[in-house]
């Protein structure tokens, strides 16, 4: 008597296997993957298409390259263009060390002095821009009663009118980056020393290596990760600048504070020209990008990961 053998059971479909497998991923992830379409990708690919046009929201008409050409001959953009590099120039790399300096001095103290300071110097990062802004405004307060004044005064010095005057309008905003927004940079830089492994330290002791030596041979070196992303996001940052420039001087006097962020507000809201601003938006895009892929070039052959 021959047994009957078990017949083996057909494989399914590829398509099958594939939803069997990793149906249950895809599904997890499609509805970020729609608000990445609905809210990112199709703004900006709409943004592009109508830099090419004068934009109405009834009908709007194809005009080529006019955008652009009309913004590369505007000499308020590359004034706005002037203002964003010299504020970032003027701003990042100074801020950087601030804040580089400020993170090690806390770094030698008590862990319970490290975590005031911290929270402290943290502070304003967390507060409105607006809010920020307010409170510089009170202290620019061109009579005798403002802050800065009032310290000018006790030397002698007559009341400056800082935002009312072209040439102290956008040193007035450097000043404010100096004095604040460097709680994000200290935390970031805190963390990146205290992962540095102490055996290297004792080591250098033992080779009696000097504190410069220390510093220049281990410290810095392994906290060049951190350097090259606060350098990148801060010349991204800067050269968005918006917040400040709206609350206190809204692009004047004469032009001097308009920052290309500003600029494209105006363009856009004030005079109502989406296009032109969508071809100053893609102007700034390709800017920050090719700045970032140069920093990226030049200040990372040399980063310990």
């Amino acid at each position: 008597m021959q047994l009957a053998t078990a017949k083996p059971k057909p494989t399914p479909p590829a398509y099958r296997r594939f939803l069997r497998d990793y149906g249950w991923a895809y599904l997890f992830i499609l509805a970020p993957v729609l608000l990445f379409l609905v809210f990112t990708l199709y703004p900006v690919i709409s943004a592009f298409i109508m830099s090419f046009q004068k934009y109405n929201i009834m009908k709007s008409k194809w005009i080529g390259f006019d955008n652009y050409t009309y913004m590369f001959q505007d000499d308020i953009f590359w004034k706005s263009i002037k203002n964003t590099v010299i504020f970032t120039l003027a701003t990042v790399p100074i801020n950087i060390i601030i804040t580089f300096i400020l993170a090690f001095f806390i770094f030698q103290m008590k862990s319970r002095w490290q975590t005031f300071f911290k929270a402290t110097l943290y502070l304003p990062s967390v507060a409105s821009g607006v809010t920020i802004s307010l409170v510089w405004l009170a202290m620019f307060d061109p009579t005798s009663s403002g802050l800065l004044n009032t310290f000018l005064g006790w030397f002698g010095i007559d009341p400056v009118i800082w935002l009312g005057q072209s040439k102290t309008a956008l040193f007035s905003l450097i000043l404010m980056s100096y004095l604040g927004s460097h709680g994000s940079g200290i935390i970031l830089y805190l963390a990146a020393m205290g992962g540095i492994p102490k055996s290297l330290y004792e080591a250098a002791d033992i080779d009696h290596a000097s504190g410069w030596t220390q510093f220049t041979k281990i410290t810095w070196p392994l906290l060049k990760p951190t350097t090259l992303y606060l350098l990148v996001t801060g010349v991204i940052t800067s050269f968005q600048v918006f917040i400040s420039v709206y609350m206190m001087t809204q692009g004047g006097p004469n032009f001097a504070t308009t920052t290309i962020a500003y600029l494209i507000y105006e363009s856009a809201f004030v005079f109502y020209d989406f296009g032109l601003a969508s071809a100053q938006s893609f102007v700034l895009a390709a800017f920050i990008i090719i700045v970032s892929v140069v920093q990226f070039k030049f200040f990372s052959s040399d980063v310990e990961y």
